[in-house]
């Protein structure tokens, strides 16, 4: 299979890593389509079947390294992460916020199948927690409050004391 003649004269590749299998497509700098699946877990054999499979498709061997300069770009998305989000068996994470904006995720868009419901089936969030921080940047990077780091360290530490050990943080224009 043929794709349109890779400008850049690099490698490209697509990389799907899944709990059993992980898929590698490889874009050749002539615009020529590989593939290659290879079990995800297989430590007899490699360490990491993504990098097997950019060694596979360049033809490089174990010992050498991989020329990171025939390389264009490397593209990877997990269905291992996805699934774990799905069924909800990730860690516990906190979630850190710019002030008052702690329950905008709970809130989302308030869009219901059945707007006149009484009894209102909200989804279960993914963070364990939710807690804001004094701090503040405006969209052009401008300094409006800086971040109270004797507060963050409060949190952060009743957060941990409580077994939380991940932590996603989504500050304003941060």
């Amino acid at each position: 299979m043929t794709n349109q003649t890779n400008h850049n004269k690099k490698w490209s590749f697509f990389i799907d890593r899944g709990g059993t299998f992980t898929d590698i497509i490889a874009l050749n700098p002539n615009g020529s389509i590989s593939a290659v699946k290879l079990l995800s877990q297989n430590p007899d054999h490699y360490k990491d079947a993504a990098i097997e499979g950019i060694r596979l498709s360049l033809g490089v061997s174990k010992q050498d390294p991989i020329p990171a300069n025939t390389i264009h770009t490397v593209r990877m998305g997990t269905t291992v992460a996805t699934n774990a989000l799905l069924e909800h068996k990730g860690e516990p994470t906190l979630l850190l916020t710019s002030q008052g904006l702690s329950d905008c995720l709970e809130i989302g868009t308030q869009a219901r199948k059945e707007i006149f419901a009484l009894n209102i089936q909200k989804p279960t969030m993914l963070y364990t927690a939710a807690e804001s921080l004094n701090e503040r940047v405006d969209a052009d990077g401008t300094l409006i409050t800086p971040l109270d780091v004797p507060q963050a360290h409060k949190i952060l530490e009743h957060h941990y004391q409580n077994g939380i050990r991940s932590l996603a943080i989504l500050f304003m224009h941060s």
